[in-house]
Order: C-alpha cells, then structure tokens, then sequence
C-alpha cells in the first residue's frame, strides 16, 4: 500500500493571500490539513470555501498556539500518513510552527531566530547589541516609564504592541497625553488577536521620519537572496496602514543596495537562517533604519507582485523548501508589479459600491477585489484590517505599474452611511 504524503499549513493571515499556501501545497501533489483553533476565522474570506473545499485539502480543528498541543494535534491528523512539511505564514504562529517542525527533524526556521523575530521588543534588543540601525526605543510597562520614555526620545514618538501584525495598535503620538492615552490602551489588552498572552506593557520608539520599504529574501543553506526591494504607500498618520506596494523599487540602485544590506544585517541579528523574510526598512536623512523583521514571506499581494515581475513563484518555492527541497529562485523576466489596497473613507454602513467593473478594465490589471456589499459595516481605517480589497497591476516597468494600480484604484468607490 502507497502511503500518501501529507503537508499541514497552519493558520493563516486573514485575507485571501493568506490561504494561498493551501492552494499551493495541494498542486505540489500532496495531501494538505488546513490546522486551525477557529474555522470561523476565515468564514467571511471569500476564498475559504472552495480552498478547503478543493481535492487532498481537509480542515482539521486544534491546538495551534502552543508547541506541545500543536505536536499532539499533528500527530493526531497525519497518523497514517507521510509527513512531509508544517508551515505557516501566519505571524501568531510562526514561533509554535517552527519550534515543531525543528521537534519533528521537519525543515524549518530556527526556533530561537523566530522568536527573536516575533516579538519587537526582543528585537530591538538584538539589533542595538549587533550594532544594527534601529529606531531607539523603550519598553515601557507602567504609565511613568512611558512618560520617562517622552522625556528620553522626543516628541513625535510611536508606541505600539510588541507583539501584533498588520500595523495593530501602532500609533504616531504628538504629545504626552497622547502618549499616556495609547499606552492605557496597549496595556489593557491582555491578549493578542490570535488569543496569545501579550507582554505587559507597550513599545515605545523614536519616529525615523522617512519613507518605508520593505525588502524580500529568501534564506537557503544560511545564504541570503535578496528579491528585491518593495516600495511602500503608507495611509496618513496617526495611523500606518499599508495602501499599496510597487515591486521591484523605483529607488536608485545606490539606495536600494543600502537598504537591502541592512536588512540583510537584521537577518544575520536574529539569526535567521531558513526560509522568506520580508524586512521593513526606513530610509531617513541619517541613513536606513530597520522596523522590523517579520519571518515569512510578505503578506498581502508581494509574494503575486514577485512573480509578476521576476516570473519566480516564490511562494511555491518556499513551500517547497518547507518540504524539503531546493527552491528556484533564479528570475526569467524583469517587469514591474503594483497592488494597491482599498480603505474605507470612514466607518458606518456600506450603501453602495462603485467602478470594479471600471478598475478590471485598466490596461495591465490582472487582480481587482472588493469584499464588501451594500450593508457591510465598516470600521475606520487605522490598520491593515480595515482593507476591503486590491487591484493589482504589471507593466513593463514597475512605474507603469504603479500608474496603473493607481488608476484602477481610483475607479472604486464606497458610499457609507454613518452608522451612529
């Protein structure tokens, strides 16, 4: 008897993007468990019903959080069958998925480096002893050390959680009360929004003002490939939610090899030694500044802008490499690719929807979605959550991608009606 081979994807980030390691998995020829604590996490993602729907994927229910019951839930789900590879690109999970895949001799992050990586405290920590270029920073657990903290690195500063995703909680703050407020807020969340038990207190740091990329890599056998590097659109502050990403970056070569290295230096700080990154970086009037590394590929639509441009599927790649194989990641092309990501203007209830069919029509635009209807109700825009959809472009050069992205963008439109 032939015994089949299985992967399981842990978790996923919550969008659609998020579930394509699914997808990917099962056309590599393998049986997939989707392993999730809450299947009604992804019930409103457009996707998730053909995805775990499809032929060879099922969905299984279990611990997800913590290493050991992730181990027993493993065990439990695969018995009878050839397990190849555990993988996640969900940054809650990441530490737990690679903790036991090292367990399992399974491919894998080191667990350390994932930590280290995971939590942004620890972090900065280990960039300011490696002599890495960070933001300064403090971590203050009670409101007097948050105002110590005001007093140490100026105003403006950023005070966020140490241990959220998708521009959670991180706030420009103007002022000490402002400073004071947000940091009564951070504290008051015992947990994160996967369940886990945050560190007391919250993040506080000087602002690099400056503009933000981030910078894609891929570690095989400890040696870095850097993709690329991807401009950033941030919304206004006091917020930093991601509006789109144009790869690869329009910067000049000089400055693009320099923000490049030094992410590649906060690799090296961490010690990440398997698998994708995605580096943010802050050019500032004193030189790069690292934000954070996150241990997966970039999320949202980088990992299709990459392929777009470069024709590297670099997502089927780093599956694979969780699977034990040697990935390709030599480019066959050099085009240019642009998301841009749709914000609600305000918060209350969606009335009408407007311009798709117009945005799907822009020469170059291969990806237009919009997950809302009339009747949704929206929240204001202050993280990535809030995002209602993309619309994704390629061109020749990524300028005219951008140009495009842009332009399809602006064809798409809410009315919202207040909801109070």
């Amino acid at each position: 008897m032939t015994i089949a081979d299985v992967v399981v994807v842990v978790e996923a980030q919550h969008s659609t993007s998020g579930l394509r390691p699914v997808t990917v998995a099962a056309d590599l020829g393998h049986d997939v468990v989707f392993l999730t604590d809450t299947p009604d996490r992804y019930v409103d993602l457009p996707t998730f019903a053909a995805v775990t729907a499809a032929a060879g994927v099922e969905v299984a229910v279990g611990a997800t959080g913590d290493t050991e019951g992730l181990l027993a839930t493993v065990g439990s789900v695969t018995r009878g069958r050839r397990l190849r590879g555990i993988y996640t690109n969900c940054d809650y999970n990441l530490p737990v998925v690679a903790a036991a895949a090292r367990k399992l001799g399974l491919p894998g992050l080191d667990p350390d480096a994932a930590l280290r990586a995971r939590d942004k405290l620890v972090s900065r920590q280990v960039f300011a002893a490696a002599g890495v270029p960070c933001p300064r920073f403090v971590h203050a657990v009670t409101a007097a050390d948050a105002r110590a903290a005001v007093a140490d690195l100026g105003l403006p500063c950023v005070v966020k959680p140490m241990t959220e995703s998708a521009s959670t909680g991180v706030r420009l703050c103007h002022t000490v009360e402002d400073v004071l407020a947000h940091h009564g807020t951070i504290s008051a969340v015992r947990y994160d929004a996967r369940g886990q038990r945050r560190p007391p207190g919250a993040l506080v740091e000087e602002y690099c003002l400056g503009y933000e990329v981030s910078v894609e890599t891929v570690t095989v056998d400890g040696a870095v490939t850097v993709l690329g590097v991807t401009d950033k659109l941030l919304g206004p502050h006091p917020y930093f939610a991601e509006l789109g990403d144009t790869f690869p970056s329009l910067l000049p070569e000089p400055v693009v090899a320099a923000l490049a290295e030094t992410a590649t230096a906060a690799l090296r700080a961490v010690g990440h030694d398997f698998g994708a990154a995605h580096t943010e970086v802050k050019m500032t009037a004193d030189g790069p500044r690292v934000i954070e590394v996150n241990a997966r590929l970039g999320g949202a639509e980088i990992a299709t802008e990459i392929e777009a441009a470069l024709g590297v599927p670099v997502l089927r790649e780093v599956v694979r490499m969780h699977l034990g194989e040697q990935p390709q990641l030599t480019p066959t092309r050099r085009r240019g690719a642009a998301t841009r990501y749709l914000m609600p203007p305000a918060a209350g209830r969606v009335t009408a929807v407007h311009g798709v069919a117009l945005a799907g029509r822009i020469p170059g635009v291969t990806d237009v979605e919009v997950r809302l209807a009339p009747g949704a109700v929206v929240g204001a825009p202050t993280s990535n959550h809030q995002l209602y959809g993309h619309v994704v472009a390629t061109a020749q050069t990524p300028a005219e991608a951008a140009r495009r992205a842009d332009t399809a963008a602006n064809q798409i439109s809410l009315q919202v009606e207040n909801a109070h």
